[in-house]
């Protein structure tokens, strides 16, 4: 957090020591720890919470963009499902389409005359 090196705390300690007094300076320094622990608490508890609710804006975010893609699924799979019905009923009027024609298959049928001199 503070970029304080030895030498600074050292020169920190002297003028308290100097300042307050050999007597009030534990009491002062102990009163000094608590309020910085207090402030450490207070902003790791603030960064916890903004890490929460990036985490749940991110959430939020992924499932919107599921939500979107599952609708663009829903309409993939209303197509497969639409060609499969026109495939199928496409088959259906070609089988039926068969039935219908007559095609013969007797050996009766005319060929064409062969040129006797191919032979």
């Amino acid at each position: 957090m503070f970029d304080i090196g030895f030498w600074e705390l050292s020169l920190i300690g002297v003028v308290a020591l100097l300042v307050i007094g050999p007597e009030r300076l534990p009491s002062v320094a102990r009163a000094a720890g608590l309020w910085v622990g207090r402030a450490r608490r207070f902003v790791s508890t603030v960064k916890a919470d903004i890490d929460q609710q990036l985490k749940t804006e991110e959430l939020q975010r992924i499932v919107k963009q599921q939500v979107d893609n599952t609708g663009m699924h829903e309409i993939m799979e209303q197509a497969k499902t639409n060609a499969e019905t026109f495939k199928r009923q496409a088959e259906e009027l070609a089988e039926a389409g068969r039935e219908t024609i007559a095609i013969p298959t007797d050996d009766h049928t005319t060929k064409p005359p062969q040129d006797d001199k191919n032979a």
